[in-house]
């Protein structure tokens, strides 16, 4: 474990870091397919170091939340562009929890084996492929090409080319944070 970003103990918190950690680890998101503590109580991936700025923290977990618990795209979709984004970034704790969370909405694991090397899995629904494409153009920084932007319009709309937007920035951050704090992913 890294020491980059000191693990923060519940009892050693002040109250702006308490708050953050209460809302991190209540539901919905305690309690789902992949550790967000560790055995001592503190916060595993990138949570702990939310923990260290808590009025950036604060902000960032209720976008986490909003995208992952009340967004519009479907689970399958949502999942897959975000196991995207953590093989295409080398993010170890991103891959080790939303491979588990996209198993338990029916991706596979030769699905997670296409997109853990940057294809889109050939059993991927249209839409799913479109999110696929857009996430691919999103992470290249290149921009999104009239061809891919149209057939994500077709498939998504213009709320779900937001919402997928937002949701890839967002996991973006969430490497970024790991990849500062050198955090891995649990040994499990």
């Amino acid at each position: 474990m890294s020491d980059r970003f000191p693990l923060l103990r519940p009892a050693a918190m002040d109250a702006e870091q308490r708050s953050l950690y209460e809302e991190i680890t209540a539901p919905p998101r305690a309690g789902g397919p992949f550790r967000i503590r560790h055995d001592d109580g503190t916060l595993a991936g990138p949570f702990n170091a939310l923990l260290h700025a808590p009025a950036i923290g604060q902000a960032v977990q209720h976008l986490g939340a909003a995208l992952r618990f009340g967004g519009t795209l479907p689970d399958r979709t949502r999942e897959l562009a975000v196991c995207a984004v953590a093989a295409a970034l080398d993010a170890g704790y991103e891959w080790y929890a939303h491979s588990r969370v996209a198993r338990s909405v029916g991706v596979t694991d030769a699905e997670l084996g296409q997109v853990r090397i940057g294809t889109v899995p050939d059993t991927a629904s249209d839409r799913e492929a479109a999110a696929l494409l857009l996430t691919r153009e999103l992470l290249a920084e290149a921009g999104v090409s009239d061809r891919t932007h149209a057939l994500a319009l077709q498939q998504l709309g213009h709320s779900g080319i937001t919402e997928l937007t937002v949701l890839v920035g967002y996991y973006r951050t969430l490497a970024g944070l790991l990849a500062a704090g050198d955090i891995p992913a649990p040994d499990e």
